[in-house]
């Protein structure tokens, strides 16, 4: 009978650890989800109601356990199997109060949305005037500063502008001088061509002179020799 009732508690001592493992994940994912926003405003209904049915099953399988455990005969295993149902009812009686308390504090958190939600109302009426002069405001410097930014845009083509003429100016300076400059190199060789052309125009009288005077002098000595 011992070992029979201890092969059935055995069991629901498995199921009961398996659920304890089940519960714990749902209240730490419930934590979790609290803490990843900045306001804890986000909830999970579905997973609270399963959380809160697991623990239940629990507390109803210790109640199971607590009675077997009573009609184990040998004292030494009967101490054993109290001490497991004892650490297995703790731990579900803490994620009981971990769970509560995640409730109150959700609880909390919607009654104090409500009461800023329903101080924002008593206030909209109030902050109705204020806010549009604010947006009138916005909308004055909003417009200040596209002025502002269109006057520096209108000014950065202007510079623009004159730095080009002033690049084209330059263009044309240069461009005026090398002109100048073949200008007078035209007008140079000119000169040169007039002095090549009035030189060989004296060397060929004189390449002609030099002939007649050779033959001068040629005829004078034929003549004499006669």
């Amino acid at each position: 009978m011992a070992v029979e009732g201890g092969g059935t508690l055995s069991e629901i001592y498995q199921n009961a650890k398996k659920v304890l493992l089940i519960a714990r994940d749902g209240v730490e994912r419930l934590e979790r989800l609290e803490s990843s926003t900045s306001n804890g405003r986000l909830d999970s209904p579905e997973l609270s109601f399963k959380v809160k049915k697991d623990i239940s099953q629990i507390q109803s399988l210790c109640a199971e356990m607590d009675r077997l455990w009573r009609s184990i005969a040998a004292k030494p295993q009967r101490d054993l199997w109290k001490r497991k149902v004892e650490l297995v009812a703790e731990e579900a009686e803490s994620l009981k109060q971990s769970l509560d308390r995640y409730f109150s504090r959700n609880q909390r958190r919607m009654r104090e949305a409500q009461e800023r939600a329903e101080l924002l109302g008593r206030a909209n009426g109030e902050s109705a005037h204020v806010l549009r002069i604010f947006d009138e405001e916005a909308q004055a410097m909003q417009s200040v500063q596209n002025s502002k930014r269109m006057l520096q845009e209108s000014l950065s083509t202007g510079t623009a502008i004159l730095s080009k003429y002033s690049e084209q100016r330059e263009r044309l300076k240069n461009a005026q001088r090398k002109a100048l400059d073949v200008l007078n190199t035209v007008g140079l060789s000119n000169s040169v061509l007039r002095l090549v052309k009035r030189r060989n125009h004296v060397d060929r009288w004189i390449k002609y002179m030099g002939m007649l005077i050779t033959l001068a002098v040629l005829y004078f000595l034929v003549t004499w020799n006669r």
